[in-house]
């Protein structure tokens, strides 16, 4: 067994409404576009040229244009079409001929064993059923074909990884729900995919560009300062805010402006069976 079952998730805004008007925003993220994490999953891939590879929930095409760099055939898949209309529009501009389809992560709408790779990366946490997108990798991918997969991770305490699914929600009301490491592995192991390896690794943001992706207001940006400042240090400790002196206020006391935190980010491949290991 990968780990126990995960927590339900919540009810949520829907997410093709809220990155309909913030497309372009990730497509300009920084944090979306590189890292020690992107790398990584990119190289847990380890595609060989000619490959057809599946970018799952595609956002702004980061990924996409990862894969096609490393000599994959890539087909770009979002659920809003703004998203993938912002993804076109980037990778072109980049040379990459790829293929577009509107698509929802559990109801994929291509026929059975056609990629080589499917991944899917920073998206499953916004899906109403991540089982079923597991469900749907391992069913379009041919035998022996490859996931490699990123999303936050929580903490094993479960008010701890709570409290943190309510600070990403208050920011991004279309976050539905992550998991402890052993829950994303849960799903990856009922759909039957292999265990090929995994690694946790924190991701860094800043605090001021994280609140301008989404729109916040002044008023959900003040709610969330005061929220990671209440945090119990089971959740404190697992995304070590940063914290800057930003003086005095009226009465004398002094301020504080929350500058960044980091998430928990899990990269893990998964291998659908062959014919030859069942």
């Amino acid at each position: 067994m990968f780990g126990s079952a995960p927590m339900s998730a919540p009810d949520s805004i829907d997410a093709r409404e809220r990155f309909a008007a913030h497309a372009d925003d990730y497509v300009e993220s920084v944090t979306h576009a590189a890292g020690a994490d992107l790398d990584l999953l990119v190289s847990l891939a380890a595609l060989r040229p000619g490959e057809l590879a599946l970018d799952v929930a595609c956002g702004g095409g980061h990924t996409a244009l990862a894969l096609a760099r490393r000599g994959a055939r890539v087909t770009a898949c979002d659920l809003t079409p703004q998203m993938l209309d912002a993804a076109r529009g980037f990778l072109e501009a980049r040379g990459v001929d790829a293929t577009y389809a509107i698509a929802e992560a559990g109801h994929l709408p291509f026929a059975d064993g056609e990629f080589s790779v499917v991944t899917c990366r920073i998206a499953a946490h916004h899906f109403p059923d991540p089982a079923a997108f597991f469900s749907e990798a391992a069913r379009v991918l041919a035998p022996g074909g490859r996931l490699a997969f990123q999303d936050q991770a929580l903490p094993d305490d479960p008010i701890g990884g709570e409290l943190i699914d309510a600070f990403e929600r208050l920011r991004d009301p279309s976050h539905r729900h992550a998991y402890p490491v052993s829950g994303w592995l849960r799903f990856a192991e009922q759909a039957g995919f292999i265990l090929e390896a995994y690694s946790l690794i924190p991701k860094r943001h800043d605090f001021a560009g994280w609140c301008s992706r989404q729109g916040c207001s002044d008023e959900t940006i003040a709610a969330l300062e005061r929220f990671s400042a209440s945090l119990p240090p089971s959740a404190s400790e697992w995304i070590a805010p940063e914290w800057r002196n930003a003086g005095l206020n009226a009465g004398g006391e002094g301020q504080r402006t929350l500058a960044g935190f980091a998430n928990r980010h899990l990269v893990l491949l998964v291998r659908k069976p062959s014919a030859a290991n069942g």
